[in-house]
Parts: C-alpha cells; sequence; structure tokens
C-alpha cells in the first residue's frame, strides 16, 4: 500500500507557484492557515497571490502574507 500524503493549505500554494501558476485567489492570514479560513464577517481577507519568497507570500499589490490557503470562488446563481 503507498503512503500518500495531500498537500493543502498554504503548502499548496507555494507548489502552485513553483509549477508556474499566477496569481492563485487564496485566504489569506499573518497567523496560520487555520486562521485565513475562518468568516471574516465584513471583512475581505482574500487575495490574488503571485509570488513566494523570504517566507513570505506576495499578493498583486506587492502586500506580504504568512499565510495563504487557495480557494475557489463559484458564482451563486
Amino acid at each position: 500500500m503507498m503512503n500518500s500524503t495531500k498537500t493543502v493549505g498554504s503548502d499548496l500554494t507555494r507548489s502552485m507557484l513553483m509549477k508556474g501558476n499566477k496569481e492563485i485567489w487564496c485566504a489569506v492570514s499573518d497567523d496560520s492557515d487555520e486562521d485565513a479560513m475562518l468568516d471574516h464577517y465584513g471583512n475581505d481577507f482574500t487575495a490574488y497571490i503571485v509570488s513566494f519568497y523570504d517566507g513570505q507570500f506576495y499578493c498583486n499589490h506587492g502586500r506580504a502574507w504568512a499565510f495563504a490557503v487557495p480557494i475557489k470562488i463559484v458564482e451563486l446563481c
């Protein structure tokens, strides 16, 4: 039986950037992956992540984040 581990959270975002993905929509936080995914009622804690260096994720506006969890946003009809 093969032991496979799933890449998730900020690790997944780093992996996606290394594979050449651009502008990854993410929930972001400076505390943890779990905090990034909490419901922040009335706040917008999401960003397009475009790079990772010096231990930080950077969004398309140049803001640095410690944690960035890829998310999928879909239209509600």
